[in-house]
């Protein structure tokens, strides 16, 4: 085993991602893809449908975040958002499917008549959730919405029973859950607190106008918050120290998916990691097929004492396995119950003595079946035959008769 290294824990303190090495591992990558791209393939067969432009315009690039303990005990089915100063999603072929809440006339309306044009070519679709188990209950019909769509935005009040209603088809991977949109208004707060509703505010209804919705955020706010979700980078977290968010694509400027890199890294420590940097091992960013680039590593690979281990009490790295352990101690190694050692009988036939062998159970002979006798058996064969000659003769001669 190597000698350790006394390795003093510094005290927690913000550590920035350098932009100059963001910089630098960001060109190196594009550089990377682009020379792939354009490299004849190794089998020789080449692909007269592929584009070399728009393979590398579709290639993501990933930001790869390693802990040294777990960020989440389960997988969170809820993705987080991260917005972008340079969005993922801009172009205007991009397919949207709002998910709201009971009732849904409000919000088709509003996207109808008050989002801007732009936006509202993008939506395709717009459902309240007991529609959507009504028409999108079938396996094959979960499929069709799932191919027809790009991006699911979904209302951050029924997020918790998508799952139930979409299955496996939308959460089985992480390529199109719903994002969740904050469409309702929100109440004020006093100390953290939200502020009770005065009584006879509210008037009750014996049965309220789908058209109306007085809980919904005005417009401008709302269009807002859904242009933020199509453009944001998805956070999924899952019980291990690995975390990856696409920041952009291989086709972008080398400076586009820095200052993205730069950002996601800075909310993704304060919002998602705990005891933040000091729970951070590093950073790289990388694309589906090569090699990941570092953009920060720490010099600490620990996250408490607890971890490390005096000089001279440091444990043997590999232990003698079950074979080794009793070939040292001379044990005979175990050869199961029906199979017997080879030199356990001449030890134990010199060890007995004359009155323990007489003492011994003494094994049961096996049955002797009577020998047959064939002289027998043919005599009885030989008169059965010459009683029936007689009896046929008898017969014939009465017959003549």
């Amino acid at each position: 085993m190597s000698p350790s290294i006394a390795v003093t824990k510094t005290a927690e303190t913000a550590v920035p991602v350098n932009p100059d090495q963001t910089l630098k591992a960001c060109k190196a990558l594009v550089a990377h893809i682009k020379k792939a791209a354009a490299a004849p393939p190794k089998d020789g067969k080449q692909n007269l449908l592929a584009d070399a432009e728009t393979t590398i315009a579709e290639t993501p690039v990933w930001l790869t975040l390693t802990t040294k303990n777990h960020i989440h005990e389960n997988n969170r089915l809820q993705p987080g958002k991260i917005a972008l100063p340079n969005p993922l999603n801009t172009s205007e072929e991009v397919s949207v499917c709002l998910i709201t809440a009971d009732p849904q006339r409000w919000y088709k309306n509003a996207v109808a008549d008050e989002f801007p044009e732009e936006l509202r070519k993008k939506i395709g679709r717009v459902i309240d959730l007991s529609h959507l188990k009504a028409k999108f209950k079938a396996y094959e019909a979960q499929r069709k919405l799932f191919s027809e769509h790009d991006v699911f935005l979904a209302d951050d009040r029924i997020t918790n029973r998508l799952p139930k209603a979409l299955g496996k088809t939308f959460y089985k991977t992480t390529t199109k859950r719903p994002i969740p949109v904050v469409l309702m208004a929100q109440r004020e707060k006093v100390d953290g607190k939200r502020v009770a509703v005065p009584k006879g505010f509210m008037v009750k209804k014996n049965k309220r106008d789908p058209t109306e919705n007085v809980n919904a955020r005005p417009i401008p706010e709302i269009v807002k918050e859904v242009e933020k979700a199509i453009g944001a980078a998805l956070v999924h977290l899952t019980p291990s120290t690995n975390t990856a968010v696409k920041v952009g694509y291989a086709g972008w400027e080398p400076e586009k998916i820095a200052e993205n890199i730069i950002v996601v890294v800075k909310e993704l420590v304060e919002r998602f990691v705990p005891q933040k940097w000091n729970n951070v091992r590093s950073f790289y960013v990388k694309g589906p097929e090569t090699a990941a680039l570092p953009v920060y590593q720490t010099d600490e690979l620990w996250l408490d004492e607890s971890k490390v281990v005096p000089n001279g009490q440091e444990k043997p790295s590999a232990l003698p396995g079950k074979k080794e352990q009793k070939a040292i101690t001379g044990e005979k190694p175990n050869i199961g119950k029906k199979r017997k050692s080879l030199d356990a009988e001449p030890e134990l036939a010199a060890e007995e003595t004359p009155v323990e062998k007489e003492d011994r159970p003494k094994k049961k002979a096996k049955k002797v079946l009577p020998q047959s006798n064939d002289d027998k058996l043919d005599k009885e064969i030989a008169e059965r035959k010459a009683r029936l000659k007689k009896q046929k003769a008898s017969a014939k001669k009465a017959v003549e008769i």
